[in-house]
């Protein structure tokens, strides 16, 4: 079923049971040998692999929002929008591009290498490895699943084990559904990703924390392998007063609530991670703030739950600091039970507290007064860069210089979060918050390689370029390196020196 189990499986044909390493090796050489074979380059197989995944979704539907409700507590609706929606369009779009985006593409020659012609052609990388979350955990494992295989590749794909039904939702589809010899699944915790980074890849993205990164990184760099990392930070959102229209103050409120809370409870990268506000606005935003989140999970069922007893204990934390506490002006009760923690709003917690230094990825909301709203560019260009910065305003000066001043992966103007959904907007960070870019054509060409192919004819040949070297050779290479084909045609008749 394209699945290798956490610790043994069943070698070929002989029954006797692997030990993980022997097993992951085992499915390794499959995908190499699948990817050698020459079947994953072909239009055909690209199309079918994507269509088999629309059907993965269409008819599992159902399963995939279980197995999100059993990880995560997530409402199908919210699984809907953020994970199985997003992933029908993105199949739906690479179904419909992709043989333009394996085309060659033309590019200029200057006239001096006439007659010549050039072109960036596409290839695949060839097997990939790509490591997938558990806040995001279908989303964020097919997502890169997508671009991988519309541009050729035989992909290993490796689920969190912080989500296994997730993880066991994959293992056991995505054979049923794509290619099982060229489309894997590997499930396990810490040791078989271990195990699988070993082995050499043509490309790894990993989705996850900064400290497994660098592990991942420090493994990767044995043997050479490129890396793409996605790991989000504190995003910040700056919110200025929205010229006193109170229409859209609310709508604003709704997006700051929706980019917080809405969004797996906090866990996710792209979530907005605390407020800046200026002081003379906190009462009107608070306000706000309060009587949104009273509407929109007036029943709790309708936000997700932590993940895990470690999450909610690491989260329950940050408020156990007595002056974080002392900051908290609306939630923070914790069922601990039903691993719940309810929408809080903390103002001004000490900024060398844990909550103010680490990135949060829970719901809890810091917001920090300022004098000025301008005052917010400093603030968050004296920390480190995030994955998105979020900014509300209407004010034209101010937008230009968040564009200018800071360095993020996105900038949002006036929402947060829905760039994820947009696929002509390459999804990434920069700095802590990761590198390499995907979505859309971006997932296409991250794990493609634009190999440089020129081809030239016979016709004309320029011995400037051979030794015997003399002046009028260094001549005439001065004018073709500036292009200036009157130059080198006076210089090669003795007219000009």
């Amino acid at each position: 079923m394209g699945t290798v189990a956490p610790s043994v499986d069943e070698a070929a044909g002989g029954g006797q049971p692997l030990g993980l390493g022997e097993a992951v090796s085992e499915t390794v050489g499959e995908l190499r040998a699948a990817y050698e074979s020459g079947r994953t380059r072909s239009l055909e197989w690209r199309q079918s692999q994507l269509r088999g995944l629309l059907r993965l979704l269409a008819e599992e539907e159902t399963a995939a929002f279980r197995a999100l409700r059993q990880d995560l507590g997530k409402h199908h609706a919210e699984a809907y929008r953020d994970e199985i929606g997003v992933l029908v369009k993105s199949a739906n779009a690479a179904l419909r591009e992709v043989g333009k985006w394996m085309a060659p593409e033309k590019v200029w020659v200057p006239l001096i290498a006439f007659p010549a012609r050039a072109q960036l052609e596409p290839q695949p990388l060839g097997v990939v490895l790509v490591f997938s979350c558990w806040n995001v955990p279908l989303g964020l494992s097919l997502e890169p699943l997508v671009g991988a295989v519309a541009a050729g590749n035989a992909v290993a794909l490796k689920p969190s084990e912080l989500a296994p039904a997730t993880a066991k939702f994959l293992g056991d589809n995505i054979g049923k559904y794509m290619d099982a010899t060229a489309v894997k699944v590997i499930q396990g915790g810490p040791e078989v990703g271990e195990q699988l980074m070993e082995h050499r890849w043509d490309k790894v993205l990993f989705t996850g924390s900064p400290r497994i990164a660098r592990v991942v990184m420090a493994a990767a760099a044995k043997h050479l392998t490129p890396v793409a990392l996605e790991l989000g930070g504190k995003c910040p959102c700056i919110f200025d007063t929205m010229g006193g229209s109170a229409r859209d103050l609310q709508t604003a409120v709704n997006r700051v609530v929706g980019g917080k809370w809405s969004s797996c409870a906090g866990q996710a990268c792209l979530a907005i991670d605390y407020v800046l506000v200026e002081e003379r606005f906190v009462p009107v935003l608070i306000k706000a703030l309060k009587s949104t989140l009273k509407k929109f999970f007036a029943d709790s069922d309708h936000m997700a739950r932590i993940v895990n007893a470690r999450h909610f204990q690491r989260l329950s934390g940050l408020l156990k600091d007595k002056s974080v506490a002392a900051s908290v002006l609306h939630g923070g009760t914790l069922d601990a039970k039903n691993l719940c923690i309810e929408p809080t709003i903390l103002l001004n917690p000490p900024l060398d507290s844990a909550i103010m230094t680490e990135e949060i990825f829970g719901p809890l909301l810091p917001i920090i007064t300022v004098k000025k709203i301008e005052d917010s560019i400093a603030f968050v260009r004296a920390r480190p860069r995030p994955l998105a910065v979020y900014a509300f305003t209407k004010n034209a000066a101010l937008r230009r210089r968040i564009v200018e001043e800071t360095s993020s992966g996105s900038v949002t103007f006036n929402d947060a979060v829905v760039q994820y959904g947009i696929d002509s907007l390459p999804f990434g960070g920069v700095g802590e918050s990761g590198f390499g870019q995907y979505h859309g054509k971006y997932s296409f060409e991250m794990f493609s390689h634009k190999k440089a192919v020129l081809t030239r004819g016979y016709l004309i040949e320029l011995t400037a370029r051979y030794p015997p070297w003399d002046d009028s050779k260094i001549s005439m290479m001065r004018q073709l390196y500036r292009y200036n084909y009157v130059g080198f045609v006076l210089t090669f008749l003795g007219l000009k020196k």
